[in-house]
């Protein structure tokens, strides 16, 4: 694929997640008192207090945090990313966007789901609607105790009890439903229904259990010598990924062979080269 259309495969992703960020905003979360986590949650959170519109707050808030992550972004994810967020504050400046619904669960549930997709889509675009991420990164990189994770869970919860006392208990609680939406829409856009899991299997009947997994599933598979640290038996350790569809598959394969296996699951970020996709037998 050539630069240019990457480039404006990623302009139309960009643009979908602004209109779809818009809807989750404007159609839903701003009528019903309800905030979203994160930078983008900030945001609403000082709208809220300060009576300036959302479309004020939003650059205002992400900006200085993509300015700091320049060095660690790059400048085309940094311009994207302004270009978006500006986008974004236009959007809700000056798209009619409709109040669909007055059912506050409704109205967490699904602002949530825009939100999560929008963020997802201009994330896959090259860009970001929210700087939540970039200053857990920054702050992590600063910091020898806590992860990005870390970073990010301790954000959200100052950021929610600060809204138990300026919104209220009660549109706190459905702001907290709006974020744990918004983040697993989140994670279904980026990642998709293939997103990848590495499995370790340690068993005596390795090379039985790697044959079913090679053939039945066509995936690749390491194999690692290695002993029982309790029984000190020689065993075969099998290493490979496959996504989340193929987890039972694969625990049907490991109990049918050798029940007294240990199987430890780790969900990855992301995995790339080598026999990733699924390969074909015939």
């Amino acid at each position: 694929m050539s630069r240019s259309i990457r480039e404006a495969l990623n302009a139309v992703l960009i643009v979908f997640g602004i209109l779809s960020a818009g809807m989750g905003l404007n159609g839903f979360l701003l009528s019903s008192n309800f905030i979203d986590g994160g930078v983008t949650g900030v945001s609403m959170l000082l709208a809220k207090m300060t009576k300036l519109p959302l479309a004020i707050w939003l650059p205002v808030v992400n900006l200085p945090f993509i300015a700091l992550g320049y060095q660690q972004i790059g400048r085309a994810f940094a311009i994207r990313s302004i270009l978006a967020i500006a986008g974004l504050t236009l959007g809700l400046a000056v798209i009619p966007y409709p109040d669909v619904t007055p059912d506050l669960v409704l109205t967490a549930v699904f602002g949530g789901f825009f939100i999560g997709s929008g963020i997802g889509l201009a994330m896959r675009g090259g860009a970001v609607l929210d700087g939540t991420e970039i200053a857990a990164l920054l702050v992590s990189k600063r910091s020898h105790l806590l992860s990005v994770g870390d970073v990010i869970l301790l954000f959200n919860i100052l950021l929610f009890v600060v809204a138990i006392f300026v919104l209220g208990v009660e549109p706190a609680l459905y702001s907290i439903l709006t974020y744990l939406t918004a983040a697993k829409t989140l994670d279904f856009v980026l990642h998709g229904i293939d997103e990848y899991t590495a499995i370790t299997i340690m068993s005596e009947r390795s090379a039985a259990i790697r044959e079913r997994i090679t053939h039945e599933l066509g995936r690749g598979v390491t194999i690692y010598k290695g002993h029982g640290g309790m029984t000190g038996h020689e065993l075969g350790i099998l290493y490979c990924v496959i996504t989340r569809l193929e987890i039972g598959k694969v625990k049907t394969i490991v109990r049918e062979i050798d029940p007294a296996a240990f199987v430890v699951f780790h969900p990855l970020a992301g995995a790339e080269g080598g026999r990733i996709k699924r390969t074909t037998l015939h």
